[in-house]
């Protein structure tokens, strides 16, 4: 058999090894054949003459690729040249895409496209169907004769929740609140009837345990709750301090305590994390980095910020999500200031004068109250009109006290919003107008009544959606058994009654949530948020307006991979 070109292309192609190009040496009695690679040689003997070719292994990929094309290309000095012209194309187009690949997908363009991790967890959520349960109006009990500061407290054999916060001192406000939307939740399945535990309908009772915001008294609070009280589940605190208490109680206890008010990632940490606790509420970095999206992504015009936190972990923790996300979404921005006052500071003024000398255009403060009343008020006194960016800044009291022209220019990160405008199905309409019926006409005594009760949206709002969703695992889990909520809870799926979806992120229970940027807006504006008539929150305060919905892939609760059982996984714990 003739040793030649056609032949041993035949014969190398039949068995897998296709060549960029064949050439043939004559040495002595043996012929090289190279595919670009490296050379093979085969003895001019039998193996060849019967048609064995022996080779040290296949390629495969470009090499296979690029060996299959020149198959068919012409041969000689033509097919060489048309040979490097292929080859040289493939790999430009190669790179090419890459490029446009990378650029395409940095977060600027993914935030503008909508692709990819940009998307909505709850549009993701209901296109796949992965929704374990939702907020049923039609389920709710008769709340017509509900008021927080006569709540009915049912007694006897109750499923107790210990409900750890601060009802007296600078913060009891916090309290206040919590206390009500928790009672409120509360009447409403003892309306219904109770929850089924074991086969048995069971009032809730919600327990007041006042922590005044000082860590001692929330470790006292807490013992108290289950050695005196024996509760079945924890609830609260208001700071971070206070709530590694009562995690850490928890964890002892082995009870489940519900995280539903401090928002400092350290606290599902791999040296805080206990499989008993659920963080409910959004983190620090999605705080930050919020804001950061708002400013580089949305609003693309402010480029000198201040920072102005309080200082303890959860300001820290503020401040450094913020500038990590400027690096990622609004990378030509600078920090021309950044500070960290004290709690419950009520003097400002130091700070006001360094701001106003730094040329800052947005202060940003991760603030809660009163320090971020005090901050906002005396800026303004300041005249410092400039842009104050934090978080549940939609408060209907803060803005009565700053008056229309002061309460312009908040930004305010939020949970709530889940579209824009507010109000999307008749759901969410009649559950306002329950609400508003009562707040309006039976809400008489103090702290009740005042607008910041007015409305079940915004800061009352997310709340309220933490606490249903956990009414909700409690009821279909049918006990308080830890370990059965614990199973139940883990990777569950809950619609609000905004319709906007939760999941608990398994690995170290986090709430993933899409949130928002909302802008506090002048009554004539309000028009983009409340879109039921009178068209308008408050016809004499600054309050919500238009949303910014911020896919949870954007800007997703930190994980610490150090976790073992977050080592490895996406932001969703998969």
């Amino acid at each position: 058999m003739k040793l030649d070109r056609e032949w041993c292309r035949h014969a190398i192609v039949e068995h897998d090894r296709p060549l960029l190009f064949v050439n043939f040496a004559h040495l002595g009695r043996k012929a090289a054949v190279r595919d670009g690679s490296g050379s093979y040689e085969f003895s001019n003997n039998a193996k060849c003459f019967g048609q064995k070719v022996s080779f040290a292994g296949k390629k495969r990929g470009f090499t296979k690729l690029f060996g299959r094309i020149s198959y068919y290309l012409p041969q000689k000095r033509t097919g060489g040249v048309m040979r490097r012209f292929v080859i040289g194309f493939v790999l430009f187009s190669v790179l090419l895409f890459a490029i446009i690949f990378t650029l395409t997908n940095s977060p600027s363009e993914v935030v503008a496209s909508g692709k990819s991790n940009a998307d909505s967890l709850t549009e993701a959520c209901i296109k796949e169907g992965k929704i374990n349960d939702s907020f049923d109006i039609a389920k709710m009990g008769d709340m017509s004769d509900y008021d927080p500061s006569n709540p009915v407290i049912p007694k006897g054999d109750t499923i107790k929740i210990g409900l750890v916060m601060p009802f007296s001192g600078p913060a009891a406000s916090i309290g206040d609140t919590w206390f009500l939307l928790w009672q409120w939740v509360a009447h409403d399945y003892n309306q219904r009837g109770g929850i089924r535990v074991n086969g048995k309908l069971k009032k809730v009772e919600i327990v007041k345990a006042d922590n005044r915001s000082n860590l001692d008294q929330t470790r006292s609070a807490c013992e108290r709750m289950m050695l005196q009280e024996k509760v079945d589940f924890l609830a609260g605190s208001e700071s971070t301090p206070n709530t590694k208490v009562l995690q850490e109680i928890a964890g002892r206890y082995k009870k489940i305590a519900v995280n539903c008010a401090a928002h400092t990632d350290e606290l599902m940490d791999s040296k805080h994390f206990n499989r008993y606790t659920f963080m409910t509420v959004y983190s620090s970095n999605q705080v930050g980095e919020s804001l950061a999206y708002y400013y580089g992504q949305i609003r693309k015009k402010e480029k000198k910020f201040y920072i102005l936190c309080q200082d303890y972990s959860w300001g820290r923790a503020v401040a450094d999500s913020f500038k990590q996300g400027l690096k990622k979404f609004h990378p030509e921005a600078e920090i021309v200031g950044e500070d960290y006052h004290a709690l419950f500071l009520t003097d400002f003024a130091p700070y006001m004068s360094k701001i106003k000398a730094s040329g800052a255009e947005v202060i940003v403060t991760g603030d809660w109250r009163p320090d971020v009343f005090n901050l906002i008020k005396q800026a303004r006194q300041f005249n410092i009109q400039i842009p104050i960016a934090g978080r549940d800044l939609e408060n209907p009291v803060l803005l009565s006290e700053l008056g229309l022209e002061q309460g312009k220019n908040l930004v305010s990160m939020t949970s709530y919003n889940a579209s824009n405008p507010v109000f999307q199905s008749e759901q969410q309409k009649n559950f306002h107008k329950i609400w508003t019926n009562l707040s309006r006409n039976k809400w008489k005594s103090q702290p009740y009544n005042n607008n910041m009760f007015e409305y079940p949206e915004q800061i009352l709002g997310r709340v309220l959606n933490q606490v249903y969703w956990f009414f909700s695992v409690l009821e279909r889990a049918g006990t308080t058994d830890p370990e059965k909520i614990i199973s139940l809870w883990e990777n569950d799926r809950y619609m609000t009654l905004n319709g906007k979806v939760l999941l608990m992120r398994a690995c170290d229970h986090r709430v993933v949530q899409d949130v928002a940027a909302v802008e506090i807006v002048p009554p004539e504006e309000q028009k983009t948020a409340y879109n039921i008539p009178p068209y308008r929150w408050f016809d004499d305060i600054c309050f919500a307006g238009p949303a910014h919905i911020i896919p949870a892939g954007m800007v997703p609760p930190w994980m610490d991979q150090k976790l073992d059982r977050c080592a490895g996984k996406n932001y969703l714990g998969d």
